[in-house]
């Protein structure tokens, strides 16, 4: 198994199914700050539901069709980011996130996501990268801008959850864009180490 560093004592590294209780956990933690955004924050409940999610999502890795991963902080798991969606037929994947409270406003959500971005537009040859997001959720919404996403419009009341339909905005980045902000970064952080 792999870990990348995302400095500071984090590390980005898959959820696998074998991982069902630790999960468990983490979910029971993140369940309150996340759980009006995050679908499985309400329906994994136990080991079994926790295993039947994380089984999910490694058979989509195996389908080349989705991937599960989470962030953990000085050994803990504390949030993740994920492919909901990853179609190579387009060239196109969604990107998701979620923390637990202990791990907000640390950055983790945004250098995980760069190391997904990064992954997906270089080594896959994505070219479109997506990031849905309810449109009460200043938190995600903001992480999307931070990235370099642009909102590219509104799905009105498309999302049916817990009793709410939620107009969900759609934010994207595409490949030649990505590159170029990641360019631009690289250029302010060398031009900081000097």
């Amino acid at each position: 198994m792999f870990a990348i560093s995302l400095g500071e004592g984090a590390e980005l590294r898959p959820i696998e199914p074998w991982q069902a209780q630790e999960f468990l956990e983490h979910v029971e933690r993140a369940r309150e700050y996340a759980q009006a955004w995050v679908p499985f924050t309400a329906t994994v409940k136990d080991v079994e539901s926790a295993r039947k999610h994380l089984q999910t999502f490694a058979d989509r890795q195996a389908a080349d069709t989705g991937r599960f991963y989470g962030i953990w902080l000085d050994g803990t798991l504390v949030g993740g980011v994920l492919f909901r969606i990853f179609d190579t037929s387009v060239d196109g994947c969604e990107i998701g996130v979620w923390l637990e409270p202990s791990a907000a406003g640390r950055g983790l959500v945004n250098k995980a996501s760069k190391v997904l971005i990064d992954w997906a537009v270089d080594e896959r040859g994505m070219h479109r990268v997506e990031w849905l997001v309810s449109s009460r959720n200043e938190r995600s919404k903001a992480a999307a801008e931070r990235l370099g996403f642009t909102r590219d419009g509104v799905l009105r009341e498309s999302f049916p959850w817990q009793g709410i339909r939620h107009d969900m905005e759609v934010w994207s980045v595409l490949a030649p864009e990505w590159r170029a902000l990641r360019d631009a970064g690289d250029a302010r952080d060398a031009g900081d180490a000097r």
